[in-house]
């Protein structure tokens, strides 16, 4: 199967019109930093000299990790569906921050190790009950692993069909970091001590046993350059579809908020395979997760962020999304110096 991707390119031609429209407003130029930056990609991205941030969501994708059963984590896999319920109810960190700045919530159940049955806010997509085991063969088949990217994509544009114009990625998965450090060291080629954090809170036994696991699989499967290949060995279902999500999200011209450290794992096989979708992403913040740091410098990204952050679940995003609404509301409300009758520039 051939993954092929149609990322519009933006217009460098609007792009002076909109640089002229903020030097236009009643402020020193370059006075409102990264804001200013914010809001020429939002109209890019848009291909208008007025952007909107209508029906803004945020979707967590969730699975499970058969190297969770080896020890990867400090938490049990039973917690990757407790959280979902939790996601569910209402009461994680998600909730609370999508419902304080008006982000729709979708929880997308990509491969957990449970049955939830119908459950209102949840949308099924599941591939199966978590992924093999990486540390004693591929995590997931390379159908798998296409479809996992092609239901990401889907559900991507119907967000998109359904009037959304940003969508914010999380995630959820006992093991993810792990998955996620195994996918830097393929996609980043960065050593392996570099990418491996502590996760969701690790011991000094524990952090030593994840990193010889880690290394057990890597001596197994090896160091895949190419992002399938990489997914197919280490990834986990939910890191495909927020692959896939991405592609998705960028064909159908969404700004993308890009959360920590899993979620930028999967921007990399994303952009491996359509590196045009950079230009959709806006990064939310630098993880204090091990190795998202030297993620983000591989794709010369700047976060809006830095808050000690290592949560996951799209926390980051969510949190970011007020200031990528403070840079469309600036490009869109603020006066000119000729509205305002202010003298500009001399």
């Amino acid at each position: 199967m051939q993954m092929e991707f149609s990322i519009p390119a933006l217009d460098d031609a609007l792009a002076e019109e909109i640089k002229q429209k903020i030097r236009q407003k009643t402020k020193p130029p370059g006075s409102l930093g990264m804001l200013e930056q914010l809001a020429l990609q939002a109209a890019l991205i848009q291909g208008t000299l007025a952007p909107s941030l209508e029906h803004p969501q945020m979707l967590v994708f969730a699975s499970d990790h058969g190297a969770a059963a080896a020890g990867v984590s400090a938490y049990p896999q039973e917690v990757t569906w407790q959280m979902v319920a939790n996601f569910l109810a209402g009461g994680a960190a998600i909730n609370v921050f999508a419902r304080r700045f008006g982000l729709g919530l979708t929880v997308v159940d990509a491969g957990v190790a449970h049955d939830f049955g119908a459950v209102a806010g949840l949308t099924g997509a599941k591939l199966a009950h978590g992924t093999a085991s990486f540390i004693d063969g591929p995590a997931m088949s390379r159908r798998q692993c296409e479809s996992a990217i092609a239901q990401g994509r889907a559900i991507a544009h119907r967000l998109a069909a359904s009037g959304c114009r940003v969508v914010g990625l999380g995630e959820m998965g006992i093991g993810n970091t792990a998955s996620a450090s195994l996918l830097t060291h393929c996609l980043v080629e960065a050593p392996l001590d570099e990418v491996i954090g502590r996760g969701t809170g690790l011991d000094d036994v524990g952090f030593a046993r994840k990193r010889a696991l880690l290394e057990r699989a890597l001596a197994r499967g090896g160091r895949p350059r190419e992002a399938l290949d990489a997914i197919t060995e280490y990834g986990g279902f939910e890191i495909a579809m927020l692959a896939g999500a991405m592609l998705g999200a960028a064909e159908r011209r969404l700004l993308i908020l890009i959360d920590g450290f899993i979620v930028t794992a999967a921007l990399l096989a994303a952009h491996a395979i359509a590196p045009a979708v950079l230009d959709y992403c806006v990064f939310s913040h630098c993880s204090a997760e091990a190795g998202h740091a030297r993620q983000l410098a591989h794709l010369g990204a700047s976060p809006l962020l830095q808050l000690g952050l290592r949560l996951g679940e799209g926390t980051g995003a969510a949190l970011a999304f007020p200031l990528l609404q403070a840079a469309v509301d600036f490009l869109n409300d603020m006066a000119s110096f000729q509205q305002a009758g202010v003298s500009g520039r001399a």
